[in-house]
């Protein structure tokens, strides 16, 4: 509940510090380039280093990925039928094909699911939300962003991407233990992305903006909140038949919130900012009706 406090706070005080006028428009430019670059790399070194692998889970870890990539077939599909821009498109896959599976997720996986279970969550988001957006969801904002780019321009865009390259770092020293200072460190500049990003994405929260995005809006929290997931269900229990605890937690984080690091890369490469924004805002607190139904209904499994 903490948690759940906390981010409903800073959310609010973004959007009352960006109307009382006391921090400068370009407030979210510097709040997300500390994000990207101190604090999600700092993320990334903590908790990969720190992942153990099993084959048990591969399903939790490949969920992340199969959403991704439904998302993206989804809206892509959508974009010719309402000939969206690339920006917009780019916003949607960035924010609706990816989830909240840590800031919003791993509290609510806490809160129905028991603490436990809390690794599930943790190998969803960072073997699957994050990798995915640090690879794929990195590459499809440098193409929609720079337009018609060489794979060279791209490569360079991934590669100086420093969360992307703090994974590496985390996977080259999986085998040699951290120092306990490194570990404190590591994990205090990891705690200021939460409320830093929330900050952030409240500071860039245009409510009026509501109307003029309502269809984009609605396609992207319609997969994000409600098809994404269903079509999850659909995979693991109906086609795979796969049962259990663990896959009613995958399937919860498939339902989970709109991705808050997905709209800072996507505000940060200049792909609809007042979508991904909306995408947030509007979906972090929906999916606050939503993630309880999915819970009871996963519970009939």
């Amino acid at each position: 509940m903490g948690n759940l406090l906390m981010m409903a706070l800073c959310f609010a005080a973004g959007m009352i510090l960006r109307r009382c006028g006391r921090l400068p428009v370009s407030t979210p430019t510097v709040l997300n380039s500390y994000i990207i670059n101190v604090a999600l790399p700092a993320l990334t070194l903590l908790h990969i280093h720190d992942l153990e692998y099993s084959p048990g889970l591969a399903f939790p870890a490949a969920m992340a990925w199969v959403l991704f990539a439904g998302g993206f077939f989804f809206f892509r599909k959508a974009g010719k039928i309402f000939n969206l821009s690339a920006g917009t498109l780019g916003a949607l896959f960035l924010t609706g094909g990816l989830g909240n599976t840590s800031f919003v997720g791993l509290p609510m996986i806490e809160a129905f699911y028991g603490a436990e279970h809390l690794g599930i969550g943790i190998l969803i988001d960072q073997l699957g939300s994050f990798l995915a957006l640090s690879t794929v969801g990195i590459v499809l904002a440098a193409s929609l962003s720079l337009g018609k780019t060489s794979p060279s321009d791209i490569a360079r865009k991934i590669l100086t991407f420093p969360p992307f390259i703090a994974l590496l770092a985390a996977f080259a020293l999986t085998p040699f233990p951290y120092p306990q200072w490194a570990v404190e460190v590591l994990g205090r500049l990891g705690e200021t992305l939460p409320p830093i990003a929330l900050l952030s994405v409240g500071f860039q929260l245009r409510v009026g903006k509501v109307r003029d995005k309502a269809g984009p809006l609605a396609l992207g929290l319609f997969y994000k909140l409600l098809l994404g997931p269903a079509l999850m269900a659909l995979l693991f229990i109906l086609v795979l038949g796969e049962r259990g605890t663990t896959i009613q937690v995958t399937i919860f984080e498939a339902a989970s919130a709109p991705m808050i690091t997905g709209s800072i890369v996507a505000s940060e490469h200049g792909l609809d900012p007042d979508l991904s924004a909306l995408m947030v805002g509007v979906g972090v607190p929906l999916s606050f009706l939503t993630l309880p139904c999915w819970w009871w209904i996963l519970a009939r499994f």
